[in-house]
């Protein structure tokens, strides 16, 4: 199937309205005064012109179609008259601000979550806007949720025991990233440029929080046990071999291994050590 070619954007330059508005009703005027009949009709004249006058506001823009063709669009702002039957469809140049309704959706190790996300965008091709997708402001809000669901599926919620992998929680900024690219790719057909995108809530899902709760407070728990003994260890090596430097005592196999196991012991404890001197 073909894909239809692509609508752009070109510039419309329309006269200003002033001379008309004021030579129309000098004229009517004119006409009413001094020749009454004919003054009569130049009224409902005047009244067919009244429809091509139009205003165009700050960081708006009108796209103009006659009888079914594009003409242009008028992004300049000011009082314009074109010609009346021309159709005049005003649009926002503004950026828009959309939250996305926090949706439930499997991460990449299938642990279900709760995820919402800010985009921020606004219209850059009119023509594409306007022709191209039925309602832009439905097709953002319907990409926005798509392109959510999709970044959420493939990175986990948190590292784990992984720490080469991106995920939601931990590389936060990447994540955004990758979301505003896809963002930017999907509505790029529409016309619409994206500004941010930014993952605004991020939750394990209520029937599984409480054990993931769980689960991250052991691994912090195993991460900080595993620092401990790979300094312990450290410890013990250079104090082993300070004392056989300085020659103050020599161990044997045995009072080595009984010398490791006792500074491991006090330097891994959670609790306080107890001195045991032995005067025999």
């Amino acid at each position: 199937m073909n894909q239809a070619q692509a609508s752009s954007e070109r510039p419309f330059r329309p006269i200003s309205a002033w001379p008309v508005l004021l030579g129309g009703l000098a004229t009517v005027a004119t006409g009413v005064a001094l020749i009454r009949p004919f003054g009569l009709v130049l009224v409902p004249l005047f009244s067919l012109c009244l429809p091509g006058f139009f205003i165009v506001g700050p960081n708006m823009a009108r796209v103009m179609v006659l009888f079914g063709t594009y003409k242009g669009t008028v992004r300049r702002q000011g009082f314009f008259w074109t010609n009346p039957f021309t159709l005049k469809h005003k649009l926002s140049l503004k950026a828009h601000n959309i939250a996305s309704e926090t949706i439930k959706v499997n991460d990449a190790r299938g642990n279900p979550i709760e995820i919402g996300a800010v985009v921020v965008w606004q219209v850059r091709d009119t023509a594409q806007a306007l022709f191209d997708v039925e309602d832009y402001a439905s097709y953002v809000d319907i990409q926005a949720e798509t392109s959510v669901r999709a970044i959420a599926s493939v990175h986990p919620y948190d590292e784990g025991s992984d720490e080469e992998v991106v995920s939601l929680r931990g590389d936060s900024a990447q994540v955004a990233g990758e979301l505003e690219a896809m963002l930017a790719e999907q509505l790029a057909r529409a016309g619409i440029e994206v500004l941010e995108a930014r993952i605004s809530h991020l939750a394990y899902a209520p029937e599984i929080a409480q054990a993931m709760l769980q689960r991250q407070q052991a691994e912090a728990i195993i991460a900080a046990r595993t620092k401990i003994v790979e300094g312990a260890v450290s410890m013990v090596q250079h104090a082993l071999d300070d004392l056989a430097e300085r020659g103050v005592v020599e161990l044997d196999g045995d009072r080595r291994a009984t010398m490791v196991s006792n500074l491991l012991v006090v330097l891994c404890s959670q609790e306080n050590a107890q001195p045991i001197i032995t005067t025999g």
